[in-house]
């Protein structure tokens, strides 16, 4: 079974919405979308934001995480060191349109979806 770690804010960029006058709300929607596609297709989701949702999103669906020190590319060093703690990288798959972060991903084992193709499986769900 594939696992996906999911780059929060990469997915969110992918539409051009006007996510960044409520950064918030986007990263609201972004989980509700991931928890019915997770209850519909019994993925094992998640997803990792730069830094904490304020207030806290919480999912009993998906597993909702976050960069422990907010900075620049910090959710990405978060989703290698979760990677490299797994004990099956190949398990993994990895969503993400960050070219750096790809080729982490590849070296330590895992696979990569496009953030764009993958929005569009979760809005269809």
């Amino acid at each position: 079974m594939v696992r996906w770690l999911v780059d929060g804010m990469n997915v969110i960029g992918t539409r051009p919405d006007a996510w960044w006058k409520d950064r918030h709300g986007a990263m609201i929607r972004l989980v509700d979308m991931l928890e019915r596609w997770a209850a519909t297709s019994g993925a094992d989701v998640t997803v990792v934001f730069e830094k904490p949702p304020s207030p806290p999103i919480r999912s009993t669906v998906i597993e909702v995480a976050h960069a422990p020190r907010p900075r620049r590319d910090s959710a990405d060093d978060e989703i290698i060191r979760l990677l490299r703690a797994d004990a099956t990288p190949g398990a993994v798959r990895v969503v993400t349109s960050d070219l750096w972060l790809a080729d982490r991903v590849h070296a330590a084992g895992a696979t990569v979806e496009p953030s764009a193709p993958f929005r569009a499986l979760i809005e269809d769900s």
